[in-house]
């Protein structure tokens, strides 16, 4: 019998074949990279809530505009301090029997690479707000708003999470802005994204941007050769502090003309080292140890405390940088 006229032969070869190259070019590399690739040693495990705000994360298309993946190229640089290896997709598990999970690498940067936001931007207030009206804390941003994840009341009750912003950005324009759950699931996923220190602690990045290759900030009083401070404020407090300095009215306080920023250097250093939570009387969110959890050297903090202290008007004496290495050491937790 002709082998194209059995209909039994034809197809039953027709689907070993798709078996056997099933398993030889999809299964069996998947077993052997999940045995190959573990999670670092120090990795922490999704908490229950961040896995409800993946999922949120997942379900609202985040993915379409963001990235989780930095590459080893210089311009990734400013997306974490080193570059993602296989070990850190290697916790993403199936999400039940019936659906794998995505690693959420994404395809496209419309807007900011995520893998290390937690890091990056570890304010809970900043993400709250983020998420409620995009404009409200960067006034150019395209991402749409998600209000259906919040709530407006006349007053807030003892367990709400209350978002602090301007009446002109909320939807009623009075009230109170009190955070849904799915909201604050959704931001406990993205305070999760943190690269996890490799064990050797080391790094392949080449040349750090961070590093003015063309002269010094002659605001910063750095030499060349030194740390940019008006880019490292770029990339560690503009979001919440503006790059007018102004801050935002009710979230997050003003640089420019600060008390704190004019005079002894002190406070500063304790603030970066320690974080800051003695203005919640007046509405202002926790501020985080930016320096310990950014990694930043005692020539970055010098850089941007001298930035800081001579821009948008503000005019104070430079700081020097054994200033700075004695009061880092006198405030390192």
């Amino acid at each position: 019998m002709n082998f194209h006229d059995n209909h039994r032969l034809l197809f039953g070869t027709a689907l070993a074949l798709f078996v056997v190259l099933t398993i030889g070019v999809a299964i069996m590399p998947a077993l052997h990279n999940q045995a190959t690739y573990q999670p670092l040693p120090n990795a922490e495990p999704l908490s229950e809530s961040a896995l409800a705000g993946k999922m949120s994360y997942i379900a609202n298309g985040c993915v379409a505009c963001h990235t989780q993946q930095v590459r080893n190229i210089e311009m990734d640089e400013i997306w974490g301090d080193r570059p993602s290896i296989a070990a850190d997709y290697a916790g993403a598990t199936r999400t039940d029997l019936w659906r794998n999970t995505a690693t959420l690498m994404g395809t496209e940067r419309t807007g900011p690479d995520l893998m290390t936001i937690g890091s990056r931007q570890p304010s809970q207030a900043w993400h709250l707000i983020h998420l409620y009206n995009p404009r409200a804390v960067v006034p150019d941003s395209i991402m749409p708003a998600y209000p259906w994840m919040f709530e407006e009341k006349r007053e807030a009750e003892p367990d709400d999470v209350v978002v602090n912003m301007e009446n002109r950005f909320k939807r009623r324009g009075g009230g109170v802005v009190v955070a849904k759950q799915e909201a604050l699931d959704l931001v406990e996923y993205l305070l999760s994204l943190k690269h996890t220190p490799l064990p050797d602690g080391t790094a392949t990045f080449i040349p750090d941007p961070r590093r003015s290759s063309s002269g010094g900030d002659t605001d910063t009083g750095l030499s060349a050769s030194g740390p940019d401070g008006s880019a490292l404020y770029a990339a560690n407090c503009q979001a919440c502090h503006q790059s007018s300095g102004t801050g935002l009215p009710g979230a997050f306080p003003p640089l420019k003309d600060s008390g704190i920023v004019l005079q002894s250097p002190d406070t500063m250093v304790a603030i970066l080292m320690k974080g800051h939570n003695s203005r919640k009387l007046a509405g202002y969110p926790e501020m985080p140890p930016i320096a310990v959890q950014n990694n930043l050297d005692n020539e970055e903090i010098h850089a941007i405390i001298n930035y800081v202290r001579n821009s948008w008007g503000n005019s104070a004496p430079e700081v020097s940088l054994d200033e700075v290495n004695e009061l880092v050491e006198k405030h390192s937790p």
